[in-house]
């Protein structure tokens, strides 16, 4: 299955010093959506590896008028990366994905089906039948099954790995729903918490994740974990002042 032509689809992708791995994601994005329309790389500094990449992949016609290397504006980090690409993104829908291979784009055709259907948000679930996380610190691997699976069954948010970063998003519910985040892969949490309470429409598909090698690894458990645990929590009071209204 390969993408929809009636899709008008930009991808965007944060790095850090990713080097060659940028390629290799390039030729997964035209293996599994090839009517990408715009593939937004974003990165934080001069020296970042993952530039010289760039330079190449764009000598190719493949990538010339589609690829788009862009500096940061909002400042470091994967929050204002992300932020930096839906900003500079005019397509229907948009696509986050990580530069360094750990998501699997063959799930990228189910997502835009999904869309198709009238969904708003699409959510790459590695906790759903079919899914697979493979691995990664434990803990963090434990405490994001956790969360993702009692918010699905405790609360009603239609995907169980609602902290996945792999979503893809359309322009309407990006344009409506504003960023809070202050930290940095939570603002896929915040739009699905979000989305999903203002009434858009949720899906999600299984895909797989695999670990980072260890010294690429920048998650550290002590500064994410109160800023998922901000939505996590906001959730819950959402979904208690839900019921409290619908028995009034």
């Amino acid at each position: 299955m390969v993408q929809r032509h009636d899709i008008a689809l930009t991808i965007v992708i944060p790095v850090y010093n990713e080097g060659e791995n940028i390629i290799t994601t390039l030729g997964e994005i035209q293996r599994y959506a090839p009517a990408t329309e715009a593939v937004v790389v974003v990165y934080d500094f001069d020296g970042d590896t993952t530039l010289p990449f760039l330079e190449r992949a764009l000598n190719d016609p493949l990538w010339t008028t589609r690829l788009r290397p862009v500096k940061n504006i909002y400042g470091h980090g994967a929050l204002n990366a992300i932020k930096t690409g839906f900003k500079l993104s005019s397509s229907d829908w948009v696509l986050v994905v990580m530069g360094d291979l750990s998501d699997d784009l063959s799930a990228v055709p189910a997502m835009l089906e999904q869309a198709v259907s009238g969904v708003d948000i699409v959510c790459g679930s590695r906790y759903m039948k079919g899914g697979k996380h493979t691995g990664g610190p434990l803990v963090k691997g434990i405490l994001s099954r956790m969360a993702g699976l009692s918010m699905h069954y405790l609360i009603g948010i239609p995907t169980r790995d609602v902290t996945n970063s792999f979503k893809l998003y359309s322009r309407r519910a990006l344009e409506a729903i504003p960023v809070e985040s202050t930290g940095g892969f939570e603002i896929g949490m915040e739009l699905a918490v979000k989305a999903y309470f203002r009434g858009y429409r949720i899906a999600e598909v299984p895909s797989a994740w695999r670990s980072r090698t260890p010294e690429k690894s920048r998650f550290h458990m002590k500064a994410w974990i109160p800023k998922y645990l901000k939505w996590y929590f906001s959730a819950l009071t959402w979904r208690y002042v839900r019921n409290i209204n619908r028995k009034q």
